[in-house]
């Protein structure tokens, strides 16, 4: 079986490399062809949140515009098309009405987030949200044959549209996403990894850092907050830009992972369809954390055996000051944790699953 993978974003973006990039090899031992097309080039998506490069972004998006349309020309050979999301970040869902409508070809549409809640752009403002086309997710999931979630609440939600639906959590290779050596460090390390967008959400928790860093020494160190240097008065802060080559080292070198989450930021019902992926690589790193019980992350792990959660300010300052008193109860949930991981989110499961979606859509019942 041939599928046609059609992304927005490149492999640098974690909803490509874990949605879909990972799996080809996977699926490739399974009999399935996964061709990867991804909407933006990597110099694109780099510069797509840079205000100062708006006219470098516009003439980009044209041609990648172009590019997509050239995509359709492998459609004769395509058995299956698998939608991340979308098939270009903006106007309407031309692309994948031409491949259903026009094509005929059946469509997975894969949902890692809640990409049918609207919500303003803090880049570009209203226009991003114009062009956006919000409403397009809804007629994907009404055209897919099967809707691939990220998340219980995704799929409820496709499911109110008529959807046929599969669960498929993001995960890591657990192979790949190992534990370090675990050796005493000074000061203990904090970490969190995100984007610009949810960057707003570690700042929430700020206040309470300030609180512990009275009577406990930490680092605290943010991987890929794009929005340059935020002053932590009374803490060490270590800021490093996010890198690919990078990326398992980074999450291997904190001793506590850090998950805030506060739905009042944006839309609730978008922050409900978040996935938990940070989670899932704490635990495969075999560290402990602290997590907001929003979304897919108030049923990942298991709370008080892997890691805590924490709604109010009081809350994570206790959960944390727990954690940073005492290094064996860290040891002890982030070993949990590891284990938790490798029994309940292998890759290779999940790989049967997307599988599975796929020979379904194709009609290929026995194969399924």
């Amino acid at each position: 079986m041939n599928v046609l993978g059609l992304s927005s974003y490149p492999v640098e973006a974690a909803a490509t490399r874990y949605r879909l990039e990972q799996f080809v090899g996977p699926l490739a031992d399974r009999g399935i062809t996964l061709t990867v097309r991804p909407f933006l080039n990597s110099k694109a998506f780099e510069m797509l949140y840079q205000r100062r490069a708006l006219p470098y972004t516009s003439l980009a998006l044209i041609k990648s515009g172009l590019r997509r349309l050239k995509d359709l020309l492998s459609l004769s050979q395509t058995d299956v098309v698998l939608v991340q999301r979308e098939a270009m970040l903006f106007g309407p869902p031309l692309i994948e009405w031409l491949s259903v409508r026009v094509f005929r070809r059946p469509m997975v549409l894969d949902l890692d987030d809640a990409t049918y809640v609207s919500y303003t752009s803090p880049t570009y403002g209203r226009l991003g949200k114009a062009l956006k086309w919000f409403s397009k997710t809804d007629d994907l999931i009404q055209w897919a044959d099967i809707v691939t979630c990220g998340n219980r609440a995704i799929a409820e939600y496709a499911e109110s549209k008529g959807a046929t639906t599969r669960i498929i959590p993001t995960v890591v290779d657990t192979d790949v996403f190992v534990p370090r050596p675990r050796v005493s460090q000074e000061p203990v390390v904090l970490g969190w990894i995100g984007t610009h967008s949810t960057f707003p959400y570690l700042q929430t928790i700020f206040p309470v850092l300030q609180d512990l860093a009275k009577s406990h020494r930490f680092k605290v160190k943010i991987v890929g907050a794009g929005t340059g240097r935020a002053n932590i008065s009374g803490i060490e802060v270590e800021y490093l830009e996010w890198n690919l080559e990078r990326e398992v080292e980074d999450f291997q070198s904190f001793d506590i992972g850090l998950y805030p989450f506060d739905p009042s930021l944006y839309a609730e019902k978008w922050a409900a369809g978040k996935s938990g992926f940070k989670p899932i690589q704490y635990m495969a790193i075999g560290i402990p954390y602290v997590a907001s019980p929003v979304g897919a992350a108030a049923d990942i792990g298991e709370a008080g055996v892997t890691h805590f959660h924490a709604t109010t300010n009081d809350e994570w300052f206790k959960a944390l000051e727990l954690l940073l008193s005492d290094p064996e109860l860290c040891q002890t949930l982030g070993a949990a944790g590891r284990r938790h991981v490798v029994e309940r989110y292998s890759l290779s499961e999940q790989a049967d699953k997307l599988a599975g979606a796929l020979h379904d859509a194709s009609g290929d019942r026995k194969a399924s």
